[in-house]
């Protein structure tokens, strides 16, 4: 095959454009590849740069917010003097040692209250088994 394109220069003129050109096509189809993953990557970027944006955006919002609650925490919390604090807690420890025991107590009425209940069916029964007796006739 050589021989025959050095024997005829129209021929190896051929195979040498033919070439140039499979050259271009490649050169081409990779930068049209090349450009596409660029586009591709340059899409991401905006959006993560979108996103980026978005969320530094709902951070200072959060920020804000937590420092408008914080605010609020430290004027309710000056609102109250020591001796004001102190005086609630000792009220609510009275309240809580109150709360157990009225539940005590309340448990102690609750077993009274079935005791007597269990009397009084004791009662009722002896009191019909007394009016049997009674009305039973003499024999």
């Amino acid at each position: 095959m050589r021989t025959f394109l050095y024997d005829h220069p129209a021929a190896r003129a051929v195979v040498a454009t033919a070439m140039t050109e499979a050259g271009e096509r490649r050169t081409q189809m990779v930068t049209d590849q090349d450009e596409a993953r660029e586009a591709s990557w340059r899409e991401r970027a905006l959006n993560a740069e979108d996103t980026l944006k978005a969320a530094h955006a709902e951070i200072l919002t959060q920020r804000t917010r937590i420092g408008e609650l914080l605010g609020q925490v430290s004027d309710l919390e000056s609102e109250w003097t020591q001796e004001a604090i102190q005086r609630i807690t000792t009220e609510n420890t009275t309240l809580k040692r109150r709360v157990r025991q009225l539940t005590a107590d309340n448990r102690a009425f609750d077993e009274r209250l079935k005791a007597a209940r269990s009397n009084l069916r004791f009662q009722d029964r002896r009191v019909a088994d007394l009016e049997a007796q009674i009305a039973a006739p003499a024999g």
